[in-house]
């Protein structure tokens, strides 16, 4: 016979190792890519060779990825992207992936990536081949993007849902004009300005740069629509203004703020009541949640869930990791550029979180009223055995705390003209709680050509 100390210390053990977050298990990584010492996040991921093999692999190939970028080694950077790619292909057309989520511990199947990550493979993909000067490659990484945003207007019917994303439009013209395919680039700056326009001030309060309006313009006129110019021009409120190219050519800034919000867990207790025609009532007056769930019980007596009392089901939660730095802009020759924000990857994680917790919270109470299912029947056998599965139970629940963290918080950019030869700018980055931070970036104007450069500030008001 199990005694009852032996059930207590089990169940203590755990409860210990199951409430920590995917976070916490990675501390060290997280620690040391959050205080920048990007050499060392680099090492403990290569000393974690089994990570490659595991559950999480999407978010080792992903993490891998942003470290390799980082650290300004591209090529490896995509190899790793693209392993993540691959697995989010082969995965979402596995059908019993999607069947175990319903019954299993979410932590006990693959992590399957968010809508919102896979998108972000890409565009760091995108970014690589941009630095190495590679515009069609980078202009495959568009398209992949392009058919991934397709594959979400299939997958959801709301249109108060995220199925679209203004800046990866914003991307893709971006990239399509810096290689001289105006009539392409004004398209992807077209639907993008309507994205903003339609879903995301709305959605995120987030309103189209000012950047993006002048592309709009500018691209028209580059490509012939002057109709389309002209139409715009007045919609926008902005006389299109034909200016010279600069004598050496553009930079393109793009501004990794802060970082990705982290998931968590939170429980609710729920109260079962037993109803009529075999539905048992899972109720929360606290939330106000009732949830119904029918069962045909057997008339010899074998497990049942009609007269449970209650249980406890944990759902994951993001935390965000406010930015540091509120503002930012580019100065260069004594005149200034203001970094525009065009992606609220925060708001996006929350949103799509928010979209399927009805779907989290079915997944959460199936899978409980199943693990009563069996401690009921347990109990039967042997009631001390039965209790303690009960507290195994109790104790293992728990919600799916895994998510790309190393991803930004959100994402600015500028455009800005150089002129032939050397350049030094300065990104001078603003926060409310410190004076302003600078740093200096040289580059070597060439005419026609469009640079582009990254730079990602790590720092968060939240540590973990």
């Amino acid at each position: 016979m199990v005694s009852i100390k032996t059930i207590f210390s089990i169940a203590i053990l755990i409860a210990l190792t199951s409430c920590a977050s995917f976070y916490q298990l990675n501390y060290e990584f997280n620690k040391n890519f959050e205080q920048g010492n990007i050499e060392q996040a680099a090492t403990i991921l290569d000393q974690n060779k089994k990570a490659a093999r595991s559950k999480t692999r999407f978010l080792y190939y992903a993490n891998q990825g942003v470290v390799e970028h980082l650290l300004g080694n591209y090529q490896e950077s995509n190899n790793w992207l693209e392993q993540a790619y691959l697995f989010g292909e082969d995965y979402h057309k596995n059908y019993l992936n999607f069947a175990a989520s319903y019954f299993l511990n979410p932590n006990l199947i693959v992590y399957p990536g968010e809508d919102h990550e896979h998108l972000m493979l890409l565009y760091y993909k995108a970014l690589n081949y941009l630095k190495m000067e590679d515009y069609e490659s980078a202009l495959v990484e568009c398209r992949r993007l392009n058919q991934r945003l397709f594959e979400l207007g299939d997958k959801y019917v709301s249109e108060s849902k995220y199925q679209k994303d203004a800046f990866v439009h914003n991307l893709m013209g971006i990239i399509y004009d810096a290689a001289g395919d105006y009539n392409n680039a004004f398209i992807a700056y077209r639907n993008s300005l309507e994205i903003y326009q339609k879903e995301y001030t709305e959605m995120f309060a987030l309103v189209a740069p000012q950047q993006l309006k002048k592309d709009l313009l500018r691209t028209a006129s580059l490509a012939g629509f002057q109709e389309e110019r002209d139409k715009f021009s007045e919609e926008l409120g902005m006389e299109y203004v034909q200016l010279p190219p600069a004598e050496g050519g553009e930079l393109v800034f793009f501004w990794h703020n802060g970082l990705a919000p982290v998931k968590d867990e939170w429980s609710i207790n729920f109260v079962a009541i037993k109803g009529s025609g075999g539905q048992v009532f899972f109720q929360n007056e606290e939330y106000g949640l009732n949830f119904p769930f029918y069962y045909d019980t057997n008339e010899d007596g074998n497990a049942s869930i009609t007269d449970l009392t209650g249980t406890r089901v944990a759902f994951p939660k993001y935390v965000e990791r406010e930015p540091f730095f509120s503002s930012a802009s580019l100065e260069i020759d004594n005149y200034y550029y203001p970094l525009e924000k065009a992606e609220d990857i925060n708001a996006i994680a929350f949103k799509t979180l928010r979209e399927r917790m009805l779907e989290e919270l079915g997944k959460g109470l199936l899978r409980v009223a199943l693990k009563k299912m069996v401690e009921k029947q347990v109990r039967k056998e042997d009631e001390t055995l039965g209790f303690l599965v009960g507290l195994i139970n109790f104790a293992s629940e728990q919600a799916d705390t895994r998510n790309w963290q190393t991803i930004p918080h959100s994402i600015f950019y500028s455009r800005v003209p150089l002129k032939e030869g050397e350049n030094q700018i300065i990104l001078h980055t603003d926060s409310h709680k410190a004076a302003e931070s600078q740093q200096t970036f040289k580059f070597v104007g060439q005419k026609g050509k469009t640079q582009f450069q990254t730079y990602q500030s790590l720092e968060s008001n939240i540590a973990f």
